[in-house]
């Protein structure tokens, strides 16, 4: 009888252990895949959807799904909370993202992707000065480098492509250094609270601003919901489903369960799986200067993200 009940004890947490390594292995291949392949979502949202209007349907969308889930386990913001998630919304998502998807009217997916990559550059540099404490090694110094000649690779070859894609190469990095200024504004902040809730408050907070600086910059006029092509349409969806709920629920489930530092790795893929989908599907070319540029800036956030590890190592 006793060895019974310990074999059915073994079976489930065998079980149990077996279904948590699936789950993980699918919530990864979620943050890797999912949001590697957002870019080329947000190129196709934008074909035939005002861009503010894009990214504030997809956010207000992604918001209220998020913040039902929260209300539903009886979870309830602060006034403190609500204030904080307007700032974080307004460099999120109004200056991030509303870039981003402006910007994806003309500028390819894949190369929208690896100027967004640098962002841990840019996190590193904003901290380090918000701190005025300037720590280096040899890593973070080639990795800053490496990230800037990059960088200005891709930017110079939008030079002879015409004012408006170098415009928006610009406007992706100043969306970058925006997203980057609100994440050290979360992290000095020291707001605590679920993360399901917080980032719901400040999905909708941007998307109220989305929708408003769109309003105000005239995308209202002459769109109707009759112009939206089927593929718009979808790729709206899918920025929804999966890209704001999906991905972000098996985002915070890894960093519950692993180390922030392993969960980040996902930055390292998905501009790649950025630049395969574009020239895969929407037949962006991959140029010898853009693959080398490509390399540049994965390498160097890979550099920055050790570099600065080994920092906190030795505090």
């Amino acid at each position: 009888m006793a060895s019974s009940s310990t074999s059915e004890a073994l079976s489930t947490v065998a079980s149990k252990a077996a279904e948590k390594r699936l789950l993980t292995v699918l919530c990864f291949l979620a943050i890797n895949l999912i949001w590697g392949s957002t870019y080329l979502a947000i190129r196709y949202a934008v074909e035939t959807i005002p861009p503010l209007y894009a990214a504030g349907f997809r956010h207000l969308c992604g918001g209220s799904i998020l913040l039902a889930w929260a209300l539903a386990k009886g979870i309830r913001p602060t006034w403190k909370q609500i204030r904080a998630s307007v700032v974080i919304g307004f460099f999120f998502f109004l200056m991030g993202h509303g870039s981003l998807h402006w910007a994806e009217q003309v500028v390819p997916s894949g190369f929208s992707a690896l100027l967004i990559a640098v962002e841990p550059i840019f996190v590193f540099l904003l901290s380090s000065a918000a701190a005025r404490v300037w720590k280096l090694n040899v890593m973070l110094l080639a990795g800053i480098l490496l990230g800037l000649v990059g960088v200005g690779l891709l930017v110079g070859d939008t030079a002879h492509a015409g004012h408006r894609l170098m415009t928006g190469a610009i406007m992706i990095l100043v969306g970058a250094f925006s997203w980057s200024t609100g994440i050290i504004y979360s992290r000095r902040s020291h707001l605590s609270g679920n993360p399901l809730l917080l980032s719901a408050l400040s999905l909708l907070a941007g998307a109220v601003m989305l929708l408003l600086a769109g309003t105000v910059l005239g995308e209202a006029r002459g769109f109707s919901l009759s112009q939206v092509s089927h593929r718009s349409f979808m790729a709206l969806a899918y920025l929804i489903v999966f890209g704001s709920v999906i991905a972000f629920s098996a985002y915070n489930w890894l960093l519950e369960h692993f180390s922030p530092t392993l969960v980040s790795t996902h930055t390292y893929v998905n501009p790649v799986v950025a630049v395969i989908l574009g020239w895969a599907f929407a037949g962006e070319a991959i140029t010898l200067r853009v693959g080398l540029a490509a390399a540049m800036v994965v390498a160097a956030v890979v550099l920055v993200d050790r570099g600065t590890n080994r920092l906190h190592h030795l505090r």
